[in-house]
């Protein structure tokens, strides 16, 4: 077995209170492919800066392979002084490096080079950080958050690219798709200790149950032997002094165990404030046509969203996903076209630039307005540290000023304040940026929950398959086509991946041979939203369809009908075929969603 590149034994740090990290032990051999896990704030950032040797541990020891070469993407690119994303880039390649890689990964990332680095977009800034990293070819590549704030074909060809490449990886990322299809091992950050297996991230989730749930046991176990003990304290203390002395030093041993145990963090408790349920038909759209100048963002678009529909809006950078959604709202007029809203519409938006956000002000003044205690959720005032809890966040932050939150606390804080707003549309701008796995999962439950419609802008593949029942993608001069299922579906319907193009431009791609992305069916399977739903309302739609059949078939019982009332034979006849064909279809389709349930529960 190959020595490791990167080795980090018994890391110990603490910012006061309670321990960040305490004998985090890593190790990273040549060409292994890492995802680290944890939640929002477990220190996963700070343990990728120890490692790149950025901060300082409390104790520990780091060692890397004498010259081996070490390169860490942090979630805030740092430019200094530099003019142009070029000489960014540039910086950081070595004498004997290829000078041509860094003008070769700026254009297959969409930048010229000539862009100022201190005035770029978050999606500029994010591609020229990652030719920096990856144009001297590191034997180690520290990546934190690579996706964020990229579009969908930028992270499929960095997905390619990295594949590609020799470095060993360390990735921190939300992104489940793009853990899975690159990582081979995983290591899981948990109360400040790491568990690591030499699975990739498709195992991840069965793993952490498990180990939990042993945890859980053990927990019980211990629980049950203190009970015991303080029986035999209580009820049988025998004559022998030595004996009783030990058994008694053996139970102070059992409760200070209990007493140090770190359970697991809690569950975010995520819940959209519902208001009144809206019309049938939500939103329709005809012949919908905006453009800038002679740049074409929507031409001739047409759709009809209805009640309980979940819609997901893809599209590279500068497509015009966020003009497509003000104009489906009614927050921008189209240059031609009709948009018609339904009744009695709700709407609450999430906007992923996080602006409304004034970075001086306290958490708890975020949520409140700075107006007293209360906040109002769903029309009814509730205390802002009970609703912070819901979001994890701790009393103590209640005076936290904004700017020191992370990011995925920041994510958390834009939801809660998002959600407090009774609704029955919600319109949600890359939501899953910069939250924790488990938040994710909690936010996906409270979306396939919630009555209303939902609007969802997501470069986040496997959520978007989890969630929404159709998809609108781009496909060039401002022509937009909706695709039934999620983002796999779509795929499988357009028969190619969308179309790299500059945000600025839409320049046509170059014609070169790109390797095709990894299959989403290497990610493992879950039922989207349309099959749960399918699943939990085929049975009700049988049943239903069963007792009109019966009650067709006792007046077609009726020997006199036929003679009697022709029409109503023939059209009672009609119906019970009908009903006949859609009883079968709900039937075989219930079998097929049953059957594929089953499957992925064994699998």
């Amino acid at each position: 077995m190959a020595p490791p590149l990167i080795q980090l034994k018994d890391i110990r740090l603490t910012f006061g209170g309670t321990p960040l990290l305490s004998g985090v032990e890593l190790n990273v051999a040549p060409s292994e492919r890492v995802c680290l896990i944890g939640r929002n704030g477990s220190g996963k950032s700070t343990l990728l800066k120890i490692a790149a040797g950025l901060v300082e541990p409390d104790g520990g020891m780091r060692f890397v392979q004498p010259g081996a070469t070490v390169r860490y993407l942090p979630q805030e690119p740092d430019f200094g002084e530099h003019k142009t994303t070029l000489a960014y880039v540039e910086s950081g390649l070595a004498p004997g490096d290829d000078q041509h890689q860094a003008r070769y990964l700026l254009e297959q990332l969409g930048l010229t080079g000539e862009e100022n680095p201190h005035s770029v977009s978050g999606g500029e800034a994010r591609r020229a950080a990652l030719a920096y990293v990856l144009a001297p070819s590191p034997d180690i590549l520290l990546l934190d958050e690579p996706t964020n704030h990229l579009d969908l074909s930028t992270i499929e060809w960095l997905e390619q690219e990295l594949d590609s490449r020799r470095s060993a990886l360390v990735i921190i990322s939300h992104d489940r798709r793009f853990l899975t299809n690159l990582s081979r091992s995983t290591a899981w950050l948990d109360r400040g200790r790491i568990k690591q297996i030499d699975r990739g991230f498709a195992s991840f989730e069965t793993w952490r149950d498990e180990v939990l749930a042993e945890e859980e046991r053990d927990q019980h176990k211990l629980d049950r032997k203190i009970v015991d003990e303080e029986h035999w304290l209580r009820h049988g203390v025998s004559g022998r002094r030595k004996r009783n002395v030990k058994r008694l030093a053996n139970l102070h041993t059992l409760r200070d165990q209990r007493r140090n145990y770190r359970g697991t963090a809690g569950t975010a408790s995520l819940a959209a404030a519902e208001a009144e349920q809206s019309g049938k038909l939500v939103i329709e759209a005809k012949g919908v046509t905006k453009a800038y100048g002679e740049r074409k963002i929507v031409e001739n678009f047409s759709t009809r969203i209805q009640r309980g529909d979940r819609l997901g809006i893809i599209g590279p950078n500068g497509a015009g996903k966020t003009t497509l959604v003000n104009l489906l709202t009614g927050g921008m007029q189209p240059d031609s076209g009709t948009i018609r809203l339904g009744a009695n519409l709700e709407t609450a938006t999430l906007d992923q630039h996080r602006e409304s956000l004034d970075p001086k002000s306290t958490l708890a003044e975020a949520l409140t307005g700075g107006r007293g205690d209360q906040i109002m959720v769903g029309g009814k005032p509730k205390h802002v540290v009970g609703y912070m809890k819901d979001f994890l966040f701790a009393q103590e932050q209640r005076g936290t000023p904004v700017e020191v939150l992370s990011g995925g606390e920041r994510g958390r804080l834009m939801l809660a304040r998002a959600l407090a707003k009774p609704s029955n549309l919600l319109v949600l701008d890359e939501p899953t940026n910069d939250l924790d796995l488990e938040t994710l999962d909690v936010l996906e439950e409270m979306l396939g929950d919630y009555d209303g419609t939902v609007i969802l802008i997501s470069h986040d593949r496997d959520f978007l398959d989890r969630v929404v029942t159709s998809v609108i993608a781009p496909e060039g001069n401002g022509k937009w086509v909706e695709y039934a299922g999620g983002y796999s579906d779509m795929l499988a319907q357009r028969g190619a991946d969308l179309k790299r193009e500059t945000a600025k431009a839409q320049a046509p791609a170059e014609k070169k041979e790109e390797r095709p992305a990894a299959p989403a069916s290497s990610a493992k399977r879950k039922l989207s939203f349309n099959e749960k739903h399918a699943l939990e309302t085929l049975p009700k739609k049988m049943e239903t369809l069963q007792a009109d059949i019966a009650k067709l078939q006792r007046v077609l019982d009726d020997p006199n009908l036929y003679t009697r009332d022709r029409k109503k034979f023939d059209d009672t006849s009609a119906a019970i075929a009908k009903a006949h064909e859609e009883l079968s279809a709900a039937e075989e389709r219930w079998l097929d969603l049953e059957m594929l349930r089953e499957e992925i529960e064994q699998a």
